[in-house]
């Protein structure tokens, strides 16, 4: 039976996780008005990510013998600047979802919940690898300033994206 503090703090990571869906589908959507549809493509990507990732931690809670609680979910912001803002904004959320999955980490291993901490080490990879993404697609962007033409390349780049779903996967 897994402790109720960790139990909680699931809960809300939980919550935390469907909040980074949300916020990506609201990117998406604004992407999708500006017709820039690679770009949407990789906000729906990193969206059906965020799901999986909820999921996930739902599917774990349940497993431990502990209670999923839903909590209502905050509205996202619906309009930015820019491109660039969008992914400073996207990086910027990453780096707090990071934290949030270390301060998981940290309460795990304070509680000596060992399968909660083996489990977690899972979002610590993860979150190296989505801050790393939005960081070079930030950068990208960055560099190209004014120039349409090099956004229109991005957005097809962007557009190739597929969903990997990482629940599918054998469990190691």
């Amino acid at each position: 039976m897994i402790k109720t503090e960790i139990q909680d703090a699931i809960n809300e990571q939980i919550n935390a996780e469907l909040y980074s869906a949300y916020l990506y589908a609201s990117m998406g959507a604004f992407f999708e008005s500006l017709n820039l549809k690679g770009f949407a493509n990789w906000m729906n990507v990193q969206y059906q990510e965020e799901v999986a990732h909820a999921t996930r931690m739902y599917n774990y809670l349940n497993e431990r013998g502990g209670r999923v609680i839903l909590k209502a979910i905050d509205a996202p912001p619906t309009e930015w600047n820019s491109p660039v803002n969008v992914f400073e904004e996207v990086y910027k959320h990453e780096q707090k979802v990071t934290e949030l999955i270390n301060n998981l980490v940290d309460l795990s291993m304070g509680l000596k919940d060992h399968a909660t901490y083996n489990f977690l080490q899972w979002f610590v990879a993860e979150q190296v690898e989505e801050e790393a993404s939005a960081d070079e697609i930030l950068q990208q962007l960055k560099l190209l300033a004014d120039n349409t033409g090099a956004l229109f390349m991005i957005d097809r780049e962007l557009g190739q994206r597929v969903f990997v779903d990482p629940n599918a996967t054998p469990k190691a």
